[in-house]
């Protein structure tokens, strides 16, 4: 069940030619998909592409129709071997994961792919990971293109030009022999915007040919002696390849380029932030006429020789503007400009920050810093061209002084840090992981700390208050492994933690199966919470629900025997806390040598609440008996010790003033988020604390039934809080 389902948009898809597509650009991307002939696509789920895989899964349906073949790849690499149907056969195929950590676990396939190269179209669609948006190591995909030579397209980001950029890298890989790289930041994932639709159509050489009629290349395959040709063939013959391409088919753009004596060069997916900071520098207009001369770069890699020497050409200088380090486009450039001897001055990081995101504000800064220093933004002042604001009194007339006035001092803004709290993520409201680690938290009250090894997924916000958890994260799927070397016998054991995304991912093979080949004696915790729910709630072969074009159903328990481990223990309900602990402690403290799993069972909260609300309004409208639980706290009873709240963390739990006037700590409360996971009160009784939560339930259309036995209950609550005030009133002074 994924976050977000695209059924009525997908319909979208089997629009024809001349007409008009309205949509986001991750549905544009797979319309363009269509459009192109592709015969196969494969990915790996992912912010910020977890959609598209959520797009093409429920567009199976279209997919069948033109002979697509699609796959929910088990990992990143398996997604990039797939590519391999288009090495010696004319099968265009794509496949789509998160950079830069998909493109680091699928390094062995694509640096093989990019070695022998391709007959049929490749096409690898990464969803660009960088900047303040981004959950992942602050790295870049172009440094992987430039390693293994493959051709990193970066369209401006609006649909017209994403589509265009999705055809246009089928033909480059063609004309090239070599997989070509999409790049899709956030914002041009997410992006709405309409293009004029073409027809879709088949692959002209479909995947049944290909087996019907198996072929091989030996030339294509990486191992001696061809394997030692590919280099070469890269160089003298498939570069030269695109180059001719890339400028024949004019995939860069030029505007305004023979305006000014300056430029700006920028990749394509910064392009909308650019045209913003120029027209807020009164340089362009909410159209995107610019000013000032634009070098657009949709193809970031490789760089065009002879477009950077006509476009430097008689410049007095050139701001290059790229996210990111290294500088690479800047340092090519550069080498470019002086093997073919142009004085333009190439500018960049010296006038824009080193790494980081570039949004407006700090685009606009660079750009005003290049302006002054080449003396635009005077000529235009002086121009009339930019009116600059000025400081008028509020009662003096609209004349020409006045706007000539002094410009306004802006006041220093105080830091965020100042005014704002610090807000972690955390665990979503009900989250079954949370008393995982609230039964590690209590477990530690008696054992001690232990060494805590994290992965990636919903369980890394462990490592966060209030349960502060977790030493160090590897990898997806790499929990297990991390804690390979502490591995000493007759001390502590080491925790390691991972989820059933990460174990199918590849935990268990690199975690697990490791673990006992090297007979480690330490404690791996797979939170199992039926999907992969980082990624989008996308099912996965443990998964409980009945998926009709996937294998579901498969228990994690049975795998981890399968290779060889013997002490296993699965808790089927993590919100059960006693059992957790319970558990837990035994794994600790056990005789028992060898790896020990323990599997912690309970549905993700998120996707449960997508499923059964839908399904309660639909009750509760049809006047339906519908009854749900909630939880709350007694303000007479809490005694403002918080304790609740330190081992749980959840988002309903908040606090309130005490009603007691002579106490002055604020008494716990739950607020209406509450989905009645009964957490909260678990950890009361657990560590012992205090009496004071208690369940409620809410019948809406309640039965007659009901309706009496809530009588009877107010008539006997009643008639006790009537005898409790009698007797206090005896004591009265």
């Amino acid at each position: 069940m994924a976050e977000r389902s695209f059924v009525e948009e997908v319909k979208k898809l089997r629009l024809g030619a001349g007409e008009v597509f309205s949509g986001e650009g991750i549905l544009a991307v797979t319309k363009a998909l269509l459009e192109s002939g592709v015969a196969y696509v494969a990915g790996y789920q992912g912010a910020p592409i977890s959609h598209l895989m959520d797009v093409l899964a429920d567009a199976q349906d279209i997919l069948g129709d033109y002979g697509i073949r699609f796959e929910n790849s088990a990992s990143e690499a398996t997604a990039a071997a797939t590519l391999a149907a288009s090495v010696n056969y004319p099968l265009r195929g794509a496949v789509t994961f998160k950079a830069t950590v998909g493109t680091n676990v699928a390094s062995d396939a694509l640096a093989n792919l990019a070695s022998g190269g391709v007959t049929g179209g490749a096409l690898i669609i990464v969803g660009e990971d960088y900047g303040e948006g981004s959950s992942i190591m602050q790295e870049r995909s172009h440094a992987f293109a430039m390693k293994s030579q493959i051709w990193l397209l970066d369209p401006r980001p609006n649909l017209p030009c994403i589509v265009q950029a999705v055809k246009d890298g089928f033909d480059l890989s063609e004309a090239s022999s070599t997989p070509v790289m999409l790049q899709l930041r956030i914002r041009a994932c997410h992006v709405h915007g309409q293009f004029v639709a073409s027809d879709n159509r088949r692959s002209a050489f479909t995947i049944k040919d290909a087996l019907e009629n198996p072929a091989r290349d030996v030339n294509r395959i990486v191992l001696p002696p061809a394997s030692f040709l590919h280099e070469r063939e890269k160089i003298h013959e498939r570069w030269p390849a695109a180059v001719k391409f890339i400028e024949e088919r004019q995939l860069n753009e030029f505007f305004a380029a023979d305006s000014r004596d300056i430029g700006i060069a920028v990749q394509g997916g910064s392009y909308n932030t650019v045209l913003r900071a120029l027209e807020r520098l009164g340089l362009a207009d909410v159209y995107g006429e610019s000013a000032i001369p634009l070098y657009v770069m949709n193809v970031a890699y490789p760089l065009i020789d002879s477009e950077w020497e006509r476009f430097c050409a008689g410049k007095r200088a050139v701001l290059v503007i790229e996210e990111g380090q290294p500088n690479f486009v800047e340092q090519n450039a550069g080498s470019i400009l002086r093997q073919r001897d142009v004085s333009t001055a190439l500018h960049g990081k010296d006038m824009l920050p080193l790494a980081g995101e570039y949004n407006a504000s700090t685009v606009m800064k660079g750009l005003r810093a290049f302006f002054e220093r080449y003396g635009v933004l005077e000529r235009e002042v002086a121009q009339r061209k930019i009116i600059p604001v000025m400081a008028v009194p509020a009662d003096a007339p609209a004349t020409e002084a006045a706007v000539n006035a002094a410009p306004i001092e802006a006041e220093p803004l105080p830091a965020l840090d100042d005014s704002v709290h610090a807000r972690p993520p955390g665990f979503c409201t009900g989250c079954p992981e949370r008393p995982i680690f609230t039964a590690m938290k209590l477990v530690e009250r008696e054992l001690g700390p232990h060494h805590v090894s994290a992965d990636i997924g919903c369980h890394l916000f462990s490592i966060l208050p209030p349960f502060n958890l977790g030493a160090t994260t590897m990898g997806y799927g790499l929990g297990s492994a991390s804690a390979a070397a502490f591995n000493a016998s007759g001390g502590k054991r080491a925790i390691s933690v991972m989820g059933d995304g990460g174990f199918w991912h590849n935990g268990l093979t690199s975690g697990i199966a490791n673990a006992v080949f090297n007979k480690s004696d330490n404690l791996t915790i797979v939170v199992d919470n039926s999907y992969t729910s980082a990624t989008g709630g996308q099912d996965i072969l443990s998964s409980a629900a009945l998926n009709p074009t996937r294998s579901t159903g498969h228990e994690i328990e049975q795998a981890v025997r399968g290779v060889g481990v013997e002490w296993v223990r699965t808790v089927r309900r993590t919100y059960d806390l006693k059992t957790m602990m319970a558990t837990l402690k035994s794994a600790l403290t056990t005789d028992s040598k060898g790896p020990k799993v323990l599997i912690a069972q309970s549905e993700c909260m998120l996707n449960k609440q997508r499923r059964e609300k839908p399904k309660q309004r639909k009750a509760i409208a049809a006047g339906e008996r519908v009854v749900r639980e909630r939880f709350g706290v007694d303000s007479d009873t809490c005694t403002g010790d918080h304790s609740c709240i330190r081992l749980s963390g959840c988002p309903s739990l908040s606090i309130k003033p005490n009603p007691d006037p002579l106490r002055t700590d604020p008494v716990a409360s739950v607020i209406d988020s509450c989905v009645g996971c009964g957490l909260c009160g678990e950890v009361s009784h657990a560590a012992v604390l205090c009496p004071s939560f208690y369940r409620a339930q809410i019948v809406s259309n309640p039965t007659r039934l009901d309706r009496l036995r809530q009588r009877v209950r107010d008539a006997v609550i009643g008639w006790l809080q009537r005898r409790t005030a009698q007797r206090l009133a005896r004591y009265t002074f």
